[in-house]
């Protein structure tokens, strides 16, 4: 054993403790950093030959390990921007140089511009929602765009072109006799023995555009004779904004019905004429609308009931957006109505302790991590994202803190050994004095 080659491997011993250090002073730096995975030091020998009689010692290097794989606490946070993953995946986000990275750090916020930007300065990508759900690109990130909050500043207006309506007519209701009492006839006699519903659509501008349905039973038809059980009825349609303005009632409106309907149930009490579901068509040519609406009747019970359901979309401003654990970002407008506008991919690789670290706590993919895997979260493999959290660091301060201490001995006695090998090399200068 030379006295050079032990003041050698205490100066290794040095730096392997320096490096362990400097992962320590990260950890520690970043305890409270968004999504900061911890990193460590591996320590490994270096040994030289020997000969019989004497040692030559070798070293230690070190290799730094990232725990990137492991899950950090989510705390819940008030901002809907704040996304955190729970499970395996990745936020793709995107820099200012336009290269497409990874990072689990969702500490976003709404820039200048209405992107979602994280502190560190880079933009959540998504893809956009079109007239279906996207589809994912599984083997690159072409079609990502950044998710805006603001969107359009106005909403293109979709006119109403379908619909259904669901209910229950009361079995026991009182029959109309006369023609000139129904509702189909506009009158201001109209029966008040009558079900009314009402129901909104959308013009083509995007205006609201409010219809009045009324239920009424009406004698069983005796030509051709029904079947034994059987009862009718009369939907009649009417637009709301024609109703009268004087008197109790809304009749007379001052437009003909744009629609009437007759109905037909058998003693079971099932939706016969037409046969359910059927389809009937509002025609209004007032507003320009021709709706679809598909109905699915039934006559049991004691009660009446109903429920509609149109498409179409009125002309609002967006106010903001909400995303849910599948990723979807919806855009919500100032009338409270809700539409998909982007979904936010994950994405992952085999080994993802292996990815390359970058400064702004992003990864970018190597060929020891393994190439890049994207889907949408809760599938595949992939985790959920929960909006108004965030992932914390990773990171055991306790565990850093003794880390430390650990170093410090052992950088303390490493130095030890150089100085005993410098004070024996005085010693063989000395011998020739």
């Amino acid at each position: 054993m030379s006295i050079f080659g032990s003041m050698k491997t205490a100066v290794s011993g040095m730096n392997a403790q320096a490096n362990r250090l400097s992962t320590v002073s990260d950890n520690i730096a970043n305890v409270n950093t968004s999504g900061y995975k911890a990193v460590s030091t591996a320590f490994s020998s270096l040994v030289l030959p020997s000969g019989s009689g004497n040692y030559n010692s070798g070293g230690v290097t070190t290799t730094v390990r990232q725990a990137v794989s492991d899950q950090g606490d989510i705390s819940y946070t008030t901002s809907g921007y704040d996304l955190a993953i729970s499970g395996d995946g990745f936020f793709i986000v995107q820099g200012a140089d336009g290269v497409p990275v990874l990072t689990r750090a969702g500490d976003f916020t709404k820039d200048d511009s209405g992107n979602l930007v994280n502190s560190a300065g880079f933009t959540l990508m998504g893809y956009p929602w079109g007239s279906s759900a996207p589809a994912v690109v599984v083997n690159g990130f072409d079609g990502l765009v950044p998710i805006n909050v603001l969107g359009d500043q106005k909403l293109e207006a979709v006119p109403t072109a379908n619909g259904t309506w669901t209910g229950n007519l009361k079995p026991g209701a009182k029959i109309v006799a006369a023609a000139a009492n129904l509702p189909s006839a506009n009158a201001a006699s109209a029966t008040t023995d009558t079900q009314k519903y009402s129901m909104v659509t959308y013009d083509k501008l995007g205006s609201k555009v409010m219809y009045d349905i009324y239920y009424t039973k009406v004698p069983d038809p005796a030509s051709p004779p029904a079947a034994a059980g059987t009862t009718q009825w009369e939907m009649a349609v009417y637009r709301n904004a024609d109703k009268a303005t004087t008197g109790t009632s809304s009749f007379p409106y001052s437009s003909a019905a744009v629609n009437v309907t007759t109905i037909q149930f058998n003693d079971k009490g099932v939706m016969t004429v037409p046969a359910a579901p059927s389809t009937t068509n509002i025609v209004d040519p007032k507003t320009g609308l021709t709706i679809k609406m598909t109905l699915d009747l039934s006559q049991v019970g004691d009660n009446f009931s109903g429920t509609g359901n149109v498409d179409g979309q009125g002309a609002n401003s967006p106010v903001d957006i909400t995303i849910d654990s599948d990723g979807i970002v919806y855009s919500k407008y100032d009338d409270g109505s809700t539409k998909p506008v982007f979904q936010i991919p994950l994405a992952n690789v085999p080994s993802p302790d292996l990815l390359t670290l970058m400064s702004g706590n992003v990864y970018s993919a190597n060929g020891k991590s393994g190439v890049t895997v994207t889907g949408f979260p809760q599938t595949s493999g992939f985790g959920k994202i929960q909006s108004g959290a965030l992932e914390g660091s990773n990171v055991d301060l306790a565990g850093e803190l003794t880390e430390m201490i650990e170093s410090q001995r052992s950088y303390t006695a490493n130095s030890k050994v150089f100085q005993t090998g410098s004070d024996l090399m005085d010693v063989l200068v000395n011998l020739k004095r």
